[in-house]
């Protein structure tokens, strides 16, 4: 359950600096995960 939450929070993260601009590869090397995963 933990491991979803913290998948939840990465991707609430990723949402926000998506719609600050930021670009998908930035998105992914700041939350350290794949851009797959940050886009998903």
């Amino acid at each position: 359950m933990e491991e979803r939450s913290a998948r939840e929070t990465v991707r609430m993260e990723a949402a926000e600096m998506f719609e600050r601009g930021v670009s998908l590869p930035d998105v992914a090397r700041e939350l350290r995960v794949t851009p797959k995963s940050a886009y998903a």
